[in-house]
């Protein structure tokens, strides 16, 4: 059993509390946010929109913190945190049927600017003394808004008398703003897609200003931050990481740090960002599942060892979890064996390191928004994440995740700021489970191999041709299919395999990454003669959404 040791003070105890639930730590750690002491902090208020977190994307790129906390938010929370700006989510509710999610009354209280996205715009009016009904006419995707009036939001944006393009989603109407605001953009079916109560400094978007789709919309926002809101946007990676290293050392105290480490650029940075803050009381556990690329453990031993100086423990256990592998083939089950296993091996290696008081993880938002509804939302669970939820009561654990609430690309900004090499900083995704989800159907020793092979010749000649930094991930998949081929005079019957290459910003959403043909063609004809026991490759064209980036 792993030992606890109190805190130094009732601060750290507070800071540090043991957590049972992920909803619960994200709702109760507000008050004594990281970046608590930022006086420009943005407060969004998640109605349970798919589009949320980008509200957030948004909001960093132009140097403003913001937290996205859940609708029902304690009240006196929102006030203790002072933020200078709120702005209220989309959603899948309607605002006049009953039980639908209301905005706290201390939102419109606290004089600051609001703005209302979409179910936020319509909250405004159903809350402020306007009218909202479902509407004959739905209006979902692309749309084209005309300027009416002008507008702190417009301001060296949208002139007046423009069309501009935007992305609608939305079932209900306004038909009668709130006493003190006016429409400034309407579209053919919704004559108040924007409206203002500049006086209060109050705005409603019908549209999504937080997607690609809106071609301005980043804009938009900026003013709403910068403008209206009077924010300067000198929130840097840099501010990050020192905040974060004064809450590490006031949420650890005295406390020893046990952090799971696999190499990847979301441990890496983590494991490197507690290290500065505390120094010796963090140890490594590298758990060696066997399912990682071709020479990635040597690689993470030799880095961490001889480059960061961080004390590491190597635990090779690719055998013990092939063999709880054998035979599991749903996804499902692939990702919480692993996670199981993972867990008991990396207890053992803890316990013989004398035990721990914490457990740092290098989980991000995508994982979080993906796994669970971090803010009150109606997400559903796309797919488990083995490093999300919380840890088994037996570990007696209080969880680190000092980047919980980073995206990848602010990930690496936040490891150049902690002076990372760039071969760590920049290195593609790669999940917790390793390639098991990249091998549909049950996992074998003879699968990996050439999975391996075929996955480290994509990436050589991915380098080779200088795409690397281009792309966000690029992967190969084994697939549960044996195709008919022709090898010489004789024929095969060999598997399929399935490259995958995404461009994106931070995972939420991607594209694929459009190769040439005759860098395919070079591609597939290494590994068919190259690889044996793959006869056929093909290339996996699809975006995200629909599909994940990952194939399991």
């Amino acid at each position: 059993m792993l030992r606890r040791c109190a805190l130094p003070s009732a601060r750290a105890r507070a800071a540090s509390r043991e957590i049972i639930a992920p909803m619960d730590r994200m709702a109760e750690s507000r008050a004594d946010s990281l970046i608590a002491v930022a006086a420009e902090r943005v407060l969004i208020l998640d109605f349970g929109s798919q589009f949320t977190q980008l509200i957030a994307r948004r909001v960093r790129e132009s140097g403003v913190y913001c937290e996205i906390w859940p609708c029902n938010a304690n009240p006196a929370r929102i006030r203790d945190w002072a933020p200078r700006a709120v702005i209220l989510s989309g959603g899948p509710a309607s605002v006049h049927e009953p039980g639908a999610p209301r905005a706290p009354a201390v939102v419109f209280e606290l004089g600051v600017p609001v703005l209302g996205i979409c179910y936020g715009e319509q909250l405004l009016c159903a809350q402020l003394g306007g009218e909202v009904v479902a509407s004959e006419r739905r209006e979902f995707g692309r749309a084209v808004v005309n300027v009416t009036a002008p507008c702190a939001l417009f301001d060296g944006v949208w002139p007046v008398g423009t069309r501009e393009p935007v992305w609608m989603s939305h079932g209900d109407r306004i038909i009668r703003p709130p006493p003190g605001f006016r429409a400034v953009a309407a579209t053919e079916t919704a004559p108040f897609a924007v409206i203002a109560d500049e006086t209060r400094r109050l705005y409603g978007l019908q549209f999504h200003p937080e997607v690609a789709h809106t071609p301005h919309g980043a804009a938009l926002l900026y003013n709403f931050t910068h403008r209206v809101a009077g924010m300067r946007g000198g929130w840097t990676m840099a501010a990050f990481r020192d905040a974060a290293i004064a809450r590490l050392r006031v949420q650890i105290g005295n406390g020893r740090v046990v952090c799971g480490l696999s190499g990847g650029v979301d441990s890496s940075v983590a494991a490197v960002l507690i290290h500065e803050a505390i120094g010796e009381q963090l140890s490594c556990i590298f758990v060696d599942h066997g399912l990682l690329r071709a020479g990635e453990a040597e690689q993470v031993v030799s880095t961490f060892r001889n480059q960061f100086n961080i004390r590491l423990v190597h635990r090779d256990a690719s055998a013990l979890f092939l063999a709880a592998l054998d035979g599991v083939s749903d996804p499902e089950a692939k990702r919480k064996t692993i996670g199981r296993l993972f867990i008991e091996v990396f207890e053992q290696e803890a316990a013989r390191l004398g035990g721990a008081d914490f457990l740092a993880q290098g989980t991000l938002y995508p994982d979080v928004i993906e796994s669970i509804s971090p803010s009150g939302g109606p997400s559903v669970t796309i797919k488990s994440h083995h490093n999300v939820g919380g840890l088994p009561e037996r570990m007696h654990l209080r969880l680190v995740e000092p980047l919980r609430e980073l995206f990848k690309d602010e990930v690496r900004l936040l490891g150049r700021a902690l002076s990372l090499p760039e071969t760590i900083v920049g290195r593609h995704p790669f999940p917790g489970p390793g390639l098991a989800i990249r091998i549909p159907g049950a996992v074998t020793a003879e699968k990996l191999a050439l999975l391996r092979r075929a996955d480290a010749i994509f990436l050589e000649e991915i380098r080779a041709a200088g795409l690397y930094d281009a792309i966000w991930q690029a992967l190969a998949v084994l697939l549960p299919v044996r195709t008919v081929g022709v090898m010489g005079d004789l024929r095969s019957y060999d598997q399929a395999c399935a490259l995958r290459a995404v461009t994106s910003t931070d995972g939420m959403t991607a594209d694929v990454y459009p190769f040439d043909v005759a860098f395919l063609t070079k591609v597939a004809g290494r590994i068919v003669n190259e690889v044996r026991g793959i006869n056929r490759v093909v290339y996996d064209v699809t975006s995200k959404p629909p599909a994940t980036i990952e194939w399991e």
